[in-house]
């Protein structure tokens, strides 16, 4: 096993794992409702494709962050509703997200993103929770991948 004895699921979280998984959730969650309304600005369909997988592996990282969180009896942080579907035609143009400002955005997430997974990684004792980070990181290179590739093109 680590450096604990055992099933690693046994050891309690240490406050470095807490405090970087309750975090990465709350970031998450903002980042659901934000990529919502940046698909209410999108024009461009394959960018609103991606950013619709982008929003589906983040509720997959929620899914086993509550779940992680839950185990372990601590609270989840608070969660924004669902954003209501718009037409982009009904945004006044000076109001809209333009695609090139959504996909830098989208980038810049996926990069703090990743250095965030790093640095949890870096600090964590259980093994179960380091390989989750590990999986994450893995997920957010690939997506960042096919967004560079999307932008080059």
């Amino acid at each position: 096993m680590g450096i604990l004895s055992g099933n690693p699921q046994d050891e309690p979280m240490h406050y470095g794992e807490v405090f970087g998984t309750w975090t990465h959730l709350l970031a998450n969650n903002g980042l659901i409702a934000g990529y919502q309304s940046y698909i209410n600005h999108t024009g461009d369909q394959d960018l609103k494709k991606l950013i619709e997988e982008a929003i589906e592996g983040i509720k997959n990282e929620n899914h086993q962050l509550q779940e992680l969180l839950k185990t372990n009896g601590i609270g989840l942080p608070p969660a924004s509703p669902d954003r209501p579907n718009a037409n982009l035609e009904d945004i006044p143009v000076g109001a809209r997200f333009t695609d090139p400002e959504i996909s830098a955005s989208v980038s810049k997430d996926v990069a703090a993103a990743l250095v965030a997974c790093s640095q949890i990684m870096g600090q964590c004792i259980r093994e179960d929770i380091a390989m989750m980070y590990g999986q994450f990181h893995l997920a957010k290179a690939q997506f960042g991948l096919k967004k560079l590739v999307f932008f080059l093109n």
